[in-house]
């Protein structure tokens, strides 16, 4: 069932890669090509209707994707086209679903000893592509379980990056489509997340702990963090999709409830 807040969802997620990227309609898809490193992916377009897309359809995309040297990726909410994972399936697909959570709750988070939670108000800020490798070290680790990854790792891995790396990110958020906060001790960032506000609605992402230093509620800080800065710019609908039910009982913790399902497909 598509409610009232799921469609705000649906429209945010139509928008808000529009800052990023060009949509190009491929059938009932819409086709966002990123203008930055990091690739996107098809969503179904505004009007999606059941029955709406078949096999075919996704075939076409898919292969529009393999033109332009992208990655086959395409992604929904569930309760908008229920009936699309079996169509991307039948293409050939691997399908994964993730809880799909709204902010609800204010509450208290307490922020571990030793810790600064701040937000990176300058694009310069230096600590930024600290703050990024955080993060996709997370993510390569992902779940919730302690880690041996940790400090030297992160500095080796940020020493590596090109000079440029940060280019992008340190864009949007001098444009204002990005806000990036950092949990940091006295030897660094520890842990790291976005929100992307547009309008009335934004998405909390790519919230991730260096995975020697979890189960200290870092993320719960951050996240709880991000979500202040939200509701100080008047956003009523504060959203993210985890990426199991492990990792959406912690966002539950700090004030999530979960409202539906986020769907992606990939090639096998």
């Amino acid at each position: 069932m598509v409610t009232e807040l799921i469609g705000r969802i649906e429209r945010y997620l139509d928008v808000a890669p529009r800052a990023r990227a060009d949509a190009e309609a491929v059938g009932p898809f819409t086709l966002f090509r990123s203008r930055m490193a990091h690739p996107f992916f098809a969503r179904p377009s505004a009007g999606w209707a059941p029955g709406y897309a078949t096999a075919a359809d996704v075939g076409a995309v898919c292969e529009r994707q393999r033109e332009l040297g992208l990655p086959e990726n395409v992604e929904w909410i569930k309760e908008v086209a229920p009936e699309l994972g079996t169509a991307c399936k039948d293409a050939g697909l691997r399908v994964s679903e993730h809880p799909l959570l709204v902010h609800h709750d204010a509450l208290a988070v307490p922020v571990p000893d030793g810790i600064r939670i701040r937000r990176i108000d300058d694009p310069d800020d230096p600590v930024l592509p600290a703050a990024q490798t955080v993060a996709r070290l997370a993510y390569a680790s992902a779940g919730t379980a302690v880690h041996d990854i940790g400090r030297n790792e992160r500095n080796a891995a940020t020493e590596q990056r090109a000079p440029d790396a940060s280019d992008d990110l340190r864009q949007l958020i001098r444009d204002g489509h990005s806000v990036v906060v950092v949990a940091e001790d006295e030897h660094g960032v520890l842990c790291s997340g976005g929100h992307n506000p547009v309008g009335d609605v934004t998405e909390i992402v790519g919230v991730g702990t260096l995975p020697s230093a979890r189960q200290r509620g870092l993320g719960a800080a951050v996240t709880d963090t991000l979500v202040a800065d939200a509701i100080r710019r008047g956003i009523e609908v504060i959203f993210l999709s985890a990426d199991t039910d492990d990792v959406a009982r912690v966002y539950e913790r700090v004030g999530f409830r979960r409202v539906g399902t986020a769907c992606v497909a990939s090639a096998v």
